[in-house]
């Protein structure tokens, strides 16, 4: 068994991997939601971009249930105090997402125009919505959340749904939006041909270099603020509970790691190589290579804002000493012993079958195939 500190910390690195996964897999998806109202010329070229996922996109769901299960599993004080505290914004997200299940299986069941457009919009929202959400709750963490914590370890939340939605965080909104929209772009780069495949050609240059400038932006925003840093903690490979620390705020913290380890510099540097290469490969008629560009510039940005934040997890605006770490906020040693062999078990057994549908399923989608089998598909 491993000792306890290193479990935590592998649970971390574990979180973030369920998180990029969700990111690249479901974010392609999403990605093609946003973009169904905008490129699709008529209902053929939009029943095009649906079937370019429509094998997909449900099984791609895996990554997003499984990462707030690991969250619930390995952090249930995290997961207790954020679905509680931002029980809104969380309940957003749900009732978008709501529109992607129902709007995939039902659009193309009726033929009128107004019916099937209304679920293009339902889709785009029940995309959309969620990668808004998702980069605003991120941005929150770099300025802290508004809680506390009794001696009972009981937690107290006192903000509101619209103090999120701060020009700092909605700058992460921006960065969210365009990632997945990237992917989307990319994706149908690969999966379509013509006057669609082009239009998404152009999308994907226009939202890499707006990826990228707001990721910039964001790295210079958070230099400004007041970061956190732990002065003082118990044993962080025993159990110990959150209010076992000293916690300050101090202007540019959040650089404090990679100002420890110069290399991790490397990991925000391939968000530019990243778009680089989707600039690039593009040009080149290389859309396999822009849809790998995408993911790189992915697994980047979320890696980028994890290191800055490490080890916290949910900082506390309102009592800094309260603030949940990865090794303040875990759950038993022998809790996450077990989940490391599942997660050993089944993670490969996921990315087996996945990669298997994805090779079984490769391959254009074109008018001819929507047209040709117009009661079949979505």
């Amino acid at each position: 068994m491993l000792d306890y500190a290193t479990l935590k910390l592998i649970w971390w690195l574990l979180v973030g991997v369920l998180l990029i996964g969700f990111a690249i897999m479901d974010g392609h998806d999403m990605g093609v939601g946003m973009l169904l109202p905008v490129l699709g010329r008529d209902d053929t070229e939009r029943r095009v971009m649906i079937n370019t996922v429509a094998p997909h996109w449900d099984g791609n769901q895996v990554w997003f249930i499984t990462a707030g299960g690991a969250i619930f599993a390995a952090w249930p004080f995290v997961y207790a105090t954020a679905f509680s505290g931002l029980y809104w914004a969380m309940l957003l997200v749900l009732f978008a997402l709501f529109f992607r299940p129902v709007g995939f299986e039902y659009r193309s069941k009726l033929s009128a125009p107004t019916w099937r457009k209304a679920w293009d919009w339902g889709l785009f929202a029940g995309s959309a919505v969620p990668a808004l959400v998702f980069g605003v709750a991120f941005g929150n963490l770099f300025l802290g959340v508004p809680f506390r914590l009794d001696e009972n370890m009981r937690s107290f939340y006192s903000g509101s749904f619209w103090a999120l939605l701060n020009p700092f965080a909605l700058l992460f909104g921006v960065v969210s939006l365009s990632m997945l929209t990237l992917q989307g772009a990319t994706f149908l780069s690969h999966r379509t041909e013509g006057d669609l495949q082009a239009r998404a050609k152009k999308v994907a240059r226009i939202v890499a270099v707006v990826l990228l400038a707001a990721f910039s932006f964001g790295g210079i925003w958070v230099l400004f603020i007041d970061g956190y840093v732990i002065r003082s903690i118990g044993d962080v490979g025993s159990s110990i509970n959150p209010l076992m620390k000293e916690v300050e705020r101090a202007s540019g913290a959040w650089f404090s790691n990679y100002g420890k380890y110069p290399v991790l510099w490397l990991v925000p540097a391939l968000a530019y190589a990243g778009g680089a290469i989707v600039l690039l490969a593009l040009r080149a008629g290389r859309t396999l290579l822009a849809f790998v560009g995408s993911s790189l510039t992915c697994v980047s940005v979320i890696a980028t804002a994890g290191i800055a934040l490490f080890p916290f997890v949910l900082p506390s605006s309102e009592m800094p000493r309260a603030s949940l770490t990865a090794w303040d906020a875990t759950s038993s040693h022998f809790t996450l012993n077990v989940m490391l062999y599942v997660a050993l078990i089944f993670t490969p057994i996921v990315v087996a079958y996945t990669s298997w549908a994805y090779h079984v399923m490769a391959g254009k989608v074109t008018r001819d195939f929507i047209v040709n089998n117009d009661e079949a598909l979505y």
